[in-house]
């Protein structure tokens, strides 16, 4: 399990040939083996949109369709990985079984979190239910639309009760954070008062 070649984008919509080349490119240059993707914004992928995003070593793919022009994730692996054993689809994530040859299985999700306070609630519910039926090494990853500590909101909007509940899944699930290297944002819109945004793993 090598968390290092997976690459974790909040693509905001891949109904674009340029948005596609450009994921193409992304995952060319820091040679992906895993590429999991948030808010495809599409209902469905054709033969042609999953070359132009991954290439044609890749071996497969796993998608929760959009609803509408939202939401939307999408998940692909290379053939050198192997297909694998089991997957999940739920209403906020995807979940793959991977078993790279001698080694021990292991899973992943990739999530795309509601915004809304009740679905957060079910959200949070889905990742222990989740939980429960992969019993093997477990790698989340995406946007979580959720923080737990005051340091990751850029204003001081805060939902402590929202915080707590996502800090107490956090222990009660024995999750580790990847700490971000050489910034303490992932995203950024780039305006004088920006809107950040920090994707938790």
């Amino acid at each position: 399990m090598n968390p290092s070649n997976i690459l974790v984008w909040k693509v905001r919509g891949l109904n674009s040939t340029s948005r596609q080349d450009a994921v193409r490119v992304l995952v060319d240059s820091f040679r992906a083996d895993i590429v999991c993707l948030q808010e495809t914004k599409m209902s469905s992928f054709s033969q042609r949109n999953l070359l132009s995003i991954f290439g044609s070593d890749f071996g497969g793919f796993v998608d929760l369709p959009a609803v509408g022009a939202s939401g939307g994730i999408l998940v692909g692996w290379r053939q050198r990985i192997g297909q694998p054993s089991n997957f999940r689809v739920d209403t906020f994530s995807v979940s793959v079984q991977l078993c790279p040859t001698e080694q021990q299985a292991w899973w992943l999700t990739c999530v795309y979190g509601p915004q809304g306070d009740d679905n957060k609630i079910a959200f949070l519910q889905e990742l222990r239910d989740i939980r429960t039926s992969c019993s093997d090494p477990w790698v989340i990853m995406g946007d979580f639309n959720l923080i737990y500590k005051e340091e990751d909101k850029s204003n001081s909007n805060l939902n402590r009760a929202m915080m707590g509940r996502f800090r107490r899944l956090i222990d009660d699930l024995a999750l580790k954070e990847v700490p971000l290297h050489g910034r303490k944002f992932t995203w950024s819109n780039g305006q004088d008062y920006p809107a950040l945004v920090r994707l938790a793993g």
